[in-house]
């Protein structure tokens, strides 16, 4: 889930135990994510995946994170085709062969977060789909390699972008870094400060330390860098109605180098 608020002089770090729980908390948004995708079918409503992810969640002890969230209504964001993040899950909103889905996920294991998306597609993509979403996904792990001791905050932001422009060159597309929109730290509350951005000059912002944890999440489209949000005061939409992507994973920076604490098998 994408929000953020003020700077602080260094990233919110953790302990290598609160590590491990954070990592148990991923672990099971990583099984809910796996859930949802094996459900995800021609047919079934962005309603029905939701209620997978809420029992895989519950099953495992832990609650949903976005369920009541601001009031927001479900257990994921499930955002379709040309939702960039945010998607309420409906019983009318129902998949079909080649959609472009973004599954966002967050639950919360003896009080401390999870928070993890990714993009994937009912049936087979189009090509341009398909190469979206693995842009997304480089430019994800381009930032988690900035996920470094003494970088700061804005030189994840930069990776972000510098992968982004180098999936750009190698796939001979351009995408639109969503503006507005992106990641967050994150601990015993979803959202914390800082707010991670997509793009951006290097070397400002708080500095990274071992122990630093950040949901990185870049969104980009295959067409505007612009957004609306929806009259349910929630769904982010492109504003010339262009597929979206939307891949995250909460990140910490150890000594050993970047620990994804979302993993999930894919």
């Amino acid at each position: 889930m994408v929000f953020g608020r003020k700077n602080k002089k260094v990233v919110p770090f953790r302990t290598a135990g609160e590590l491990d729980a954070m990592a148990a908390a991923g672990a099971v948004v990583g099984r809910a994510l796996v859930a949802v995708r094996a459900a995800a079918a021609p047919g079934v409503s962005t309603l029905e995946l939701d209620r997978v992810a809420e029992q895989v969640i519950r099953d495992a002890g832990a609650v949903p994170s976005f369920k009541g969230y601001h009031g927001f209504p479900g257990s994921i964001c499930s955002s379709v085709n040309d939702r960039v993040v945010h998607g309420i899950p409906s019983a009318d909103e129902v998949l079909a062969e080649g959609d472009l889905v973004s599954i966002d996920c967050g639950a919360i294991l003896e009080g401390w977060h999870g928070d993890s998306a990714w993009t994937f597609g009912v049936g087979a993509l189009s090509e341009a789909d398909a190469l979206l979403s693995e842009a997304t996904r480089l430019s994800m792990e381009a930032g988690i390699k900035a996920m470094l001791p003494g970088n700061r905050l804005t030189d994840v932001s930069h990776a972000i972008e510098l992968g982004t422009r180098a999936v750009e060159r190698e796939h001979g597309l351009s995408y639109g870094i969503v503006d507005g929109y992106g990641g967050h730290a994150i601990g015993r509350e979803m959202h914390m400060d800082p707010f991670l951005a997509n793009e951006g000059a290097p070397g400002k912002g708080p500095r990274l330390v071992v122990g630093s944890v950040l949901a990185i999440e870049p969104m980009l489209t295959l067409g505007t860098t612009e957004t609306q949000v929806l009259d349910d005061d929630w769904t982010v939409v492109t504003l010339d109605g262009s597929r979206a992507a939307h891949w995250e994973h909460t990140v910490a920076v150890t000594e050993e180098g970047p620990r994804i604490l979302t993993l999930r098998s894919e």
